[in-house]
């Protein structure tokens, strides 16, 4: 049933999930309502589920237009999927805006192997991704991606790797200028954000527990089959599935180093992982194996989501 209406891509498909995520978010914004007495308040909660929403889609976009995916919709299914089963994610805006950019980001780095406009592309990606950091700091290390794609697919050009400094230089600038004028505090609390912490107390909660533990699990199969796979992908595509295996493995490296540990941050790994996942399913040839697996991953991120509200 899931994969059969998810293995063609069909404007019900989007309309359906998107549909969805509208309604755990406000399921999950009405834990507590104290937000909507206030309209600016209502308008920053409009304004991240717009955010969430262009997430699924740019990731969708991603896949399909670098030819990561066949003309399916798993990747916007497993994308909204992987957000419900940490719902915390849905009420967290400095994350939330964090990743939006870094899918912003990681759609011009991919899009860089048809070698169209790649200083236009080095700059724009390095510049979301500081602009990222200013919301979570150690989402820059998504800058190490920048230079990966330079090395994979334009390292002869030196000024290429020069551009990730102007970007920095120029966001930099910009930052300390609008600190200066409407708040100096905003640089201590980016500093606070800059500390590294190991500290994994946080799961005190058994239902956050059981929710990382299906994430492992889910990670293991879809990581394993990615890996394992990768030489009977089509060679012109190698270099786009390893820069969604170094994607995930930044993300996953950003939810070890952060401060203020909480399953949210592992939000940067949704995306590679929706990927991983899309050519999981893409390789099931036996239907029933196919949609009893993802019966069991969908099953489990509702089941997931509802013990925590």
């Amino acid at each position: 049933m899931i994969t059969t209406i998810f293995s063609k891509s069909r404007p019900f498909n989007y309309i359906m999930v998107t549909l969805l995520l509208i309604i755990f978010f406000f399921l999950y914004q009405l834990k507590a309502t104290e937000w909507l007495a206030s309209f600016e308040s209502i308008t920053k909660k409009g304004i991240l589920l717009s955010l969430l929403i262009g997430s699924l889609f740019i990731s969708n976009f991603i896949t399909k237009k670098n030819g990561l995916s066949k003309d399916n919709t798993y990747p916007f299914l497993f994308f909204f999927i992987f957000l419900i089963l940490f719902p915390t994610t849905l009420g967290n805006p400095n994350l939330i805006i964090s990743n939006f950019f870094i899918l912003l980001a990681l759609r011009r780095l991919i899009s860089l192997q048809s070698l169209v406009a790649p200083k236009e592309k080095i700059f724009d990606a390095s510049m979301w991704i500081f602009l990222a950091s200013l919301f979570h700091f150690w989402s820059i290390l998504f800058i190490l991606l920048v230079f990966v794609s330079i090395a994979l697919h334009v390292a002869r050009d030196y000024r290429n790797w020069v551009l990730p400094y102007i970007a920095f230089f120029t966001i930099a600038t910009l930052y300390a200028v609008f600190v200066l004028i409407y708040d100096t505090t905003l640089f201590a609390h980016l500093l606070d954000g800059a500390t590294v912490s190991f500290d994994f107390d946080y799961f005190t909660n058994k239902y956050q527990n059981i929710a990382i533990s299906i994430y492992a699990a889910i990670t293991a199969l879809f990581l394993f089959s990615q890996i394992v796979t990768l030489p009977s992908k089509p060679l012109i595509h190698h270099n786009s599935y390893k820069k969604i295996i170094l994607a995930f493995i930044i993300g996953f490296v950003i939810y070890l180093v952060s401060p203020d540990k909480n399953n949210s941050i592992l939000i940067y790994t949704f995306m590679p992982l929706a990927v991983m996942a899309t050519g999981y399913f893409e390789g099931i040839k036996i239907k029933w194996t196919q949609e009893v697996t993802a019966i069991i991953v969908v099953g489990l991120s509702f089941l997931s989501f509802f013990m925590q509200l």
